[in-house]
């Protein structure tokens, strides 16, 4: 095919992406139009020029990463996907964002072939490509060898004016330059459009290449969209460009060629309008009439499966000498790729004995089981917003990451938005054991966009989070969480647990490994009293029997991480008072509510309806547990600049306290002591029954 010819074929390969874009919009009714048309050929350039993917095999190792950070401009990927010969059929584009189609309105993990993350919420994506480059970075030091490349890929992305404008972003792109992540191509569609109009009245006063440059980044211009070949060029650049990370400025023109709809805030989510898609059609030397149309040339030339099938055929030769060579290396690539642990991890696990450990926190418990799975999760990474010596949250000799050192150790400094999403980055690379974010649990708020997505795409990471209650004491109430806990229960498909001692967080860990999704892990600044580690493993069932009453119990106490140890002291105050008491330990509600019923009726006996949980948080949600008749210890306040101990005690959160209310329940008149505070406690509605 001469230059002339190709160049053609190009052209219409390029119109085809835009008219899939503008006919899917228009047919499902609404949509985001103008970004797929503008970079249809970026895209087109990507797709079948530089990005190494397999469409036969869409999860090839050691293919390249391609993110849609401005996930609004599905269709520009979908019609991509669908022409290079993933399995994304016709069908499926003109179902595009109806029920059941593989096609939704923003790109989703796990359900359509060649997305490799789920975008939408503007910057996230960004932030997850920073993830998988440094995956790809610590995989390839692990496991690469001097003649044996067996990781080898870099991430190209597409992000918009509205991701460099949300915050994760730039403490994204400031990780990416710190640590010199050099396989990061990244393409910002500068179109100067946004919903509310141009750019002009939010975001045209700073110099985004020069703030790029500014934080470690290969900044590139292209002042034209459609000249394929400087697009081209500039890509190649960034792809010599081993030591920075790269940005490419695209100057574009939203829904080129659309007459009408081109430079204008209506192209950017809404259909153009049947006239409008005649116009552009028109405009591109098209028939108006036809829809959905693509010539069989364009077929031909898009079709990326012989290509990939080569790129991916060359790598397994490569993989099977590097296997051959290295037979104990490659049996470790196959546990990791699992995302497990290596088996025999859980007999590694510590416990301790009250008689020796009278108290311990459970962050500082935390690393002890951290220290002992170590060598059984080679390709687990994370680390803390800087916080990693409050919260405990490091591989001994792991190394730190850095521009020179691949460690197990990363420096998320005070990042946490972009903390978590990166997180999520490295967990859909793939290769990585369950990769974790840390920080404390107030500032889960920072990072709840990121832990939405880990549920939504069901990612194995771990979210671990201490610094708990109001117990952490006298930093004050901008620091004790209170609302936290329900919040997070809220999300679901996220596995919260909060372990009562060290030996239920000997559990939770363990839990975690065995959760498919995210899971978070709530843990104790202050110490708590080590209980007897027998019946610790009930934690695995996310609720279990603490400690039974003599026969039939009157009245149960539920309890979560630290605020256990005070249902147990309040049991003993109960039994002084001839009331048979039992203390039920409830680390996860999800764990507890997967049971089978007969154990969750076993531990929660229906026919015993006095019942009173006690949480240092806020209380709504206690009542599906404590029932019609239930009472819920909690606080609905905001804390304060106290210690811990005593804060703890004004707000309720005491034995003798929680021992009242269970001697209200049960009609007796009697008090075990005065309490100082007036305790938020919430009664439960009759109407909500029990679980």
């Amino acid at each position: 095919m001469d230059l002339k010819t190709q160049k053609s074929v190009a052209r219409r390969s390029i119109d085809a992406v835009r008219t899939l874009a503008m006919d899917a919009v228009q047919k499902a009714g609404n949509g985001h139009p103008g970004t797929a048309m503008a970079l249809a050929p970026l895209a087109y350039a990507i797709y079948t020029r530089f990005l190494r993917h397999n469409p036969e095999n869409p999860l090839w190792p050691d293919r390249d990463r391609f993110v849609l950070s401005a996930g609004h401009a599905s269709m520009l990927q979908y019609a991509l996907l669908h022409l290079t010969g993933y399995d994304l059929p016709m069908e499926e584009i003109k179902n595009f964002r109806q029920k059941g189609s593989r096609t939704p309105g923003h790109p989703e993990h796990f359900l359509t072939p060649g997305v490799e993350t789920t975008t939408g919420p503007l910057g996230q994506g960004f932030a997850n490509g920073v993830g998988m480059a440094i995956a790809e970075r610590f995989l390839a030091d692990r496991y690469n060898r001097i003649g044996h490349e067996v990781v080898d890929h870099r991430t190209f992305a597409i992000c918009s004016d509205g991701d460099l404008m949300e915050g994760v972003a730039n403490e994204a792109a400031s990780i990416a330059g710190q640590n010199g992540l050099g396989k990061m191509i990244y393409f910002y569609d500068d179109n100067r459009i946004t919903i509310d109009g141009t750019t002009a009245i939010s975001f045209d006063r700073e110099d985004k290449g020069k703030r790029f440059e500014a934080q470690g980044w290969h900044v590139q211009h292209v002042a034209d969209s459609e000249d394929v070949d400087a697009l081209a060029e500039a890509t190649n650049n960034a792809i010599a460009e081993v030591d920075r990370p790269s940005l490419v400025i695209v100057r574009s023109h939203i829904a080129y060629p659309a007459p009408k709809a081109m430079d204008t805030a209506a192209a950017h989510g809404s259909a153009l309008g049947e006239d409008e898609v005649r116009a552009a059609k028109e405009a591109m030397g098209l028939d108006p009439d036809e829809h959905f149309v693509v010539p069989d040339e364009v077929y031909e030339h898009m079709d990326q499966k012989r290509r990939g099938r080569e790129l991916e055929e060359g790598w397994n030769r490569r993989f099977a000498a590097w296997r051959d060579e290295f037979p104990g290396l490659a049996e470790e690539w196959d546990q990791v790729q699992s995302g497990d642990p290596r088996p025999g991890y859980e007999e590694k696990l510590p416990s301790w004995d009250p008689s020796e450990t009278e108290k311990l926190a459970t962050r500082k418990a935390g690393a002890a089981v951290m220290d002992a799975f170590n060598d059984y999760v080679p390709t687990m990474v994370g680390g803390a917003a800087d916080l990693v010596n409050s919260t405990s949250t490091r591989f001994t000799g792991g190394g730190l990451f850095s521009p020179n050192n691949a460690g197990r150790n990363v420096a998320w400094g005070v990042r946490e938005h972009a903390m978590g999403s990166a997180v999520n980055g490295i967990a859909v690379h793939g290769g990585m054991v369950r990769p974790y974010g840390s920080t404390f649990l107030i500032f889960s708020d920072y990072m709840r966009p990121a832990v939405r997505l880990s549920a939504l795409m069901g990612l194995k990471v771990a979210w671990i989070w201490t610094h708990d209650s109001v117990g952490l004491g006298e930093d004050g109430p901008t620091h004790q969480p209170i609302e936290h806990y329900m919040a997070l229960r809220a999300i679901p498909n996220l596995t919260v647990i909060r372990p009562a001692d060290a030996n239920e967080t000997s559990m939770a860990w363990r839990s975690i490994f065995d959760t498919d999704g995210p899971a978070a892990l709530l843990l104790t600044r202050q110490n708590v009293p080590v209980l007897d580690p027998g019946p610790a493993e009930g934690a695995l069932r996310g609720a279990y029997v603490r400690a039974d009453a003599d026969g039939e119990p009157e009245v149960i106490l539920i309890g979560t991480g630290s605020e256990v140890a005070v249902a147990l002291e309040a049991r003993e105050l109960l039994l002084e008072q001839g009331v048979a008491a039992r203390v039920v330990s409830m680390p996860s509600w999800e764990i507890f509510d997967s049971q089978e019923q007969s154990y969750k009726d076993w531990v929660l006996p229906p026919s015993v309806e006095a019942r009173v949980s006690v949480e240092a948080g806020v209380p709504t949600g206690w009542e599906r547990y404590v029932g019609f008749r239930g009472r819920s210890v909690g606080i609905n306040r905001f804390g304060a600049s106290a210690p811990g101990e005593a804060l703890l005690e004004e707000l309720g959160i005491s034995p003798a306290n929680v021992a009242n209310h269970a001697l209200d329940l049960l009609g007796r008149s009697e008090r075990v002591s005065d309490d100082p505070g007036t305790p938020a406690v919430e009664d439960t509605d009759p109407s909500e029954g029990h679980s």
